[in-house]
């Protein structure tokens, strides 16, 4: 099976019956990123969370239960 990086437009050729190739024919808004792009985006991130300009926002979790 081949399937095109979202990022560079690279093809690359996964074997059919991979969990990624299965992953890809099912949910076809799933995106592909090859090895390289996906490896250079978690490096950015990474260097991002090591910074100290970075901030995670949660959300504040508030309990449903009435008292």
């Amino acid at each position: 099976m081949r399937a095109k990086c979202i990022l560079c437009d690279r093809v690359d050729k996964i074997e059919a019956y991979s969990l990624l190739a299965k992953q890809l024919r099912k949910k076809r808004k799933m995106s592909y990123l090859c090895d390289e792009c996906s490896e250079r985006i978690s490096d950015k991130t990474h260097e991002r969370k090591q910074s100290a300009n970075f901030n995670l926002y949660k959300e504040e979790q508030t309990e449903d239960y009435i008292r």
